[in-house]
């Protein structure tokens, strides 16, 4: 048989590729490494975040832990208030101000009590005027806390406004206790004789310098204690120092009504008077502490007795200058007639300005 070709059965089979299907699938590859690339930097982006998140977070942490201790060494706390529902809240360093367990709720109705009537009309006088004009105000406070004790607080405060509107006055609140107490320590230091408790000689000195400021005189009284040297002298400076405590004691207890008492010397004192006493009175009070100072005085086992001569000058148009050395002239002209004695300057041109005879 002649041989046939053969024929397979079935349709033909193509080797050829489809048209534009190896484009699309090497866009698809494309696409998906764009996708992975894209999401690896937001990854990375989000881990560099979260890094400096962590980083930021731990000096938020470390600056708070900063700020807390340097809070509580110079006990000093934050505090804020809300307009105008007056919700009150503090940082720690205020609730330990206040002797009040941290954390605690405040009801400002009854932290308001803590203050005396003096430092509430103050701080409600401030507060509302910072609050009417849209500004702050500085307050040195003395507050009673809920454990009763005394302390001197420093209230700073600024209003914050919205649209014009206070919405909130914050500040802070410092303990100065310690600081109130050494100013008043060095004002009484710079204003009191330490010894005997008197004003002593300069602020006598600025009260007489500032008589033409709205607070006249009538009159100046000085003292010279008779005997005092020779005391002094023979029982020592123990003993002198306990008789002039007896007699500023003495003096402070005749002149209840006095402008000022001072120690302005070893053994001299002045009595500054007001205007309300006229030359009866003041004649009378001069006898009385020439009476007072006459009295014995027990010193260390000792009785001593003393004596007092009295200078007394009265206020008239002239510097206050002029009063001093009045009133010392009439001081040594008591001396002069025999201690224990007063005398009242008066002026007499025959005799060159020294004192009569009261």
């Amino acid at each position: 048989m002649p041989d046939t070709p053969y024929t397979p059965k079935g349709p033909a089979r193509t080797d050829v590729s489809q048209p534009g299907r190896g484009a699309r699938d090497d866009s698809r590859s494309d696409e998906c490494r764009r996708e992975a690339a894209t999401i690896a930097r937001l990854k990375a982006e989000i881990a560099a975040q979260a890094e400096l998140i962590a980083r930021q977070q731990l000096s938020l942490a470390h600056s708070r832990k900063i700020f807390d201790r340097a809070s509580a060494a110079a006990r000093l706390g934050v505090w804020e208030c809300s307009l105008p529902d007056e919700r009150l809240t503090w940082t720690d360093v205020v609730y330990d101000l206040f002797d009040l367990p941290r954390g605690s709720a405040l009801d400002r109705s009854e932290i308001i009590k803590c203050y005396p009537a003096e430092s509430r009309k103050a701080l409600d006088s401030l507060r509302g005027r910072a609050i009417a004009e849209r500004n702050g105000f500085t307050l040195d406070a003395e507050i009673t806390t809920l454990a009763g004790r005394s302390r001197w607080i420093r209230i700073t405060a600024t209003v914050e406004c919205e649209d014009g509107v206070p919405v909130r006055i914050f500040g802070m609140k410092q303990d100065i206790t310690e600081e109130k107490i050494l100013s008043d320590r060095m004002r009484y230091l710079a204003e009191y004789d330490v010894m005997t408790g008197l004003a002593n000689r300069g602020r006598f000195q600025a009260r007489l310098a500032h008589t033409d400021e709205g607070r006249s005189l009538g009159a100046l009284l000085l003292i010279d204690l008779d005997g005092f040297k020779a005391v002094n002298d023979t029982f020592g400076h123990v003993v002198g120092d306990e008789c002039l405590k007896a007699a500023a004691e003495r003096l402070a207890g005749s002149c209840g009504g006095a402008d000022l008492v001072a120690r302005v010397g070893g053994d001299e004192f002045a009595v500054l008077l007001g205007p309300h006493l006229d030359r009866g009175a003041v004649s009378g009070l001069a006898r009385g502490i020439i009476e007072a100072m006459g009295k014995p005085v027990s010193a260390c086992g000792q009785s001593l007795r003393l004596g007092a001569s009295v200078g007394i000058a009265f206020a008239q148009a002239g510097a206050p200058c002029d009063l001093f050395t009045q009133a010392d002239t009439a001081l040594y002209a008591a001396k002069a007639a025999g201690r224990n004695t007063f005398r009242i300057f008066k002026s007499d041109p025959a005799a060159k300005g020294r004192s009569a005879a009261a």
